[in-house]
């Protein structure tokens, strides 16, 4: 933007051009009548979009998911109040996802706070333990104030920042903000990786959600393919190598399914591995571990011998990596097993696996390669093992917060990011029913998204656990719900099947739809207890 015209900006036309500059294209929320309005009339001239959600948590969601998918900050707009309070779920989200997230609160000024009660409460203390900074972007620098509030956001470990902006303070000149400090020296390294390195004869790679950026995932892939080691990735790194590939193990998530494949090694190399990224159990191995990672993790699972901070290239590219001794063949059969052991032992319906593997194969066969996203719940099982990634980020899911509800935002947000790929949701009928009105919102956009609901009527993650502990069946089943014919009542083609052969169908027609549809599956969930003792023991 010229000079002259950034020295005459308001401070929300100073907000959307900060935005700009750090890459940010849309805004996703649900507006009130203050400063909203202000950014909403601004943001075309900053070529930003205003997407409007049918509720704040969803809308917080899609912009984690854009975050995500672009790097920059995603933006979550509400009223006060309410808004704020809605939202809240989807910043907690981002601060245990690792995403740059903007909550864009309209606010009170002090002069209606000496006389207002209504929708009052404290907005900078309810988002305080969900969010990294607030600010109001009132005081005589209220550019730097906010371009200092995004770069708090998207400083490692990422996550979510609020500005409380009020209309009176939207609409105030601005002065320049002041060219961008540079980001502080990472924390300093210890150990010796190079030795730890050169003494493995058998390593293992667990890449986490911090190798999911592009330049780190190519010095990965080139570390892993100079050893000739197996790679496992936890959910939020998925595609960090892809599926295909000769040296993928599979998942890592803390649990059982992984044990051969890490128990086997006699160094771990933990690549961008987040601990808020495992299950809760104990650490299960005794070999050395070398950390790769942005910024150390004061609370984890083992302490490391040695560790890298920093840029994972950067501090990938110092290793000196030589052959290991693993071969191919044993590499593949870890991973087959893997696959095996979740593969279903229930009767009736659709499989799990088999939803998620026929939706790829009519996807390729229809010429469509979607990203996906999936919500938390028994089907993530199937979802994250049996879908092929070939990139980072081809699967999104809530893997920190592991929130219910993520997966139809999510894959809305992909599918507006890139319409030539669309976006399918796999999702729960638990999880769709608490964002069930972003349909309205995918069919008011025409994203080319497919929600492919598992519906056994039952919260069935929780369920297992009930008949874990011998429980009697009690607050984890719903009414049966017609999820096809609740699409078409908000605008979205629907399809129902209880069979492979019609759900190949369905699929088929729900790929020719230009725009959304939604494939409500019949599942008999009697093979998640299986799965679950396959994955975490």
């Amino acid at each position: 933007m010229p000079e002259a015209q950034a020295a005459n900006q308001t401070v929300a036309e100073a907000l959307l051009a900060a935005l700009a500059e750090r890459g940010t294209r849309r805004i996703w929320g649900v507006p009130g009548g203050g400063s909203s309005l202000d950014v909403i009339a601004a943001a075309p001239r900053f070529g930003i979009d205003f997407i409007l959600a049918r509720q704040e948590a969803n809308a917080a969601m899609m912009a984690l998911a854009d975050a995500e998918l672009t790097g920059a900050p995603g933006v979550v707009m509400t009223t006060k109040g309410p808004g704020v309070s809605n939202a809240a779920n989807g910043l907690a989200c981002a601060m245990l996802e690792r995403a740059p997230l903007l909550l864009l609160s309209d606010g009170f000024t002090p002069a209606q706070l000496a006389y207002v009660t209504h929708q009052v409460f404290d907005q900078q203390a309810a988002t305080a333990a969900i969010s990294k900074g607030y600010a109001r972007a009132e005081g005589d620098a209220a550019a730097d104030e906010i371009g200092a509030l995004l770069d708090l956001a998207l400083a490692a470990p990422r996550g979510a920042v609020h500005l409380d902006l009020t209309g009176q303070a939207a609409r105030r000149m601005a002065l320049p903000a002041a060219p961008r400090v540079a980001e502080p020296a990472p924390a300093p390294s210890f150990g010796d990786a190079g030795a730890l390195l050169a003494q493995a004869r058998r390593p293992v790679i667990l890449a986490g959600v911090e190798a999911a950026e592009p330049e780190a995932t190519a010095a990965l892939r080139a570390l892993a393919e100079a050893l000739g080691c197996p790679v496992l990735v936890t959910y939020k790194a998925k595609g960090v190598l892809p599926d295909a590939h000769p040296l993928y193990a599979g998942l890592f998530t803390g649990g059982s399914l992984e044990a051969p494949c890490v128990g086997a090694a006699d160094l771990i190399i933990q690549v961008g591995l987040d601990p808020v990224e495992l299950i809760l159990q104990p650490w299960r191995y005794t070999a050395p571990i070398l950390d790769v990672a942005l910024r150390p993790h004061p609370v984890r699972y083992a302490q490391p011998r040695a560790a890298l901070h920093g840029d994972l290239a950067s501090s990938l590219a110092t290793l000196r990596a030589t052959p290991s001794d693993w071969s191919r063949a044993e590499i593949a059969k870890l991973r087959g097993d893997a696959l095996a052991a979740l593969e279903w032992r229930g009767q009736g319906g659709v499989s799990p696996p088999d939803i998620v593997r026929l939706a790829q194969q009519e996807a390729r066969a229809a010429g469509h390669s979607p990203r996906v996203a999936v919500d938390a719940g028994a089907h993530m099982f199937s979802a994250t093992a049996f879908w092929q990634c070939e990139a980072p980020r081809d699967l999104l899911i809530s893997n920190g917060l592991a929130s219910m509800g993520f997966a139809l935002p999510a894959a809305l947000a992909a599918a507006l990011h890139d319409p030539a790929r669309g976006a399918v949701a796999f999702t729960g009928d638990g999880g769709l029913m608490m964002c069930i009105g972003e349909l309205a919102t995918a069919a008011q956009t025409g994203a080319r998204l497919v929600t492919v609901v598992f519906n056994d009527s039952a919260l069935s993650l929780i369920d297992i656990k009930q008949q874990q502990r011998q429980l009697a069946p009690a607050g984890v089943a719903f009414t049966p719900t017609n999820f096809a014919q609740v699409a078409e009542g908000f605008g979205v083609r629907g399809f129902h099947a209880d069979t492979p052969e019609g759900y190949r169908e369905a699929l088929r027609a729900a790929f020719a739809v230009d725009g959304p549809s939604l494939i409500d599956v019949q599942v008999n969930p009697a093979g998640y207890p299986a799965q679950l003792q396959a994955m975490r023991g």
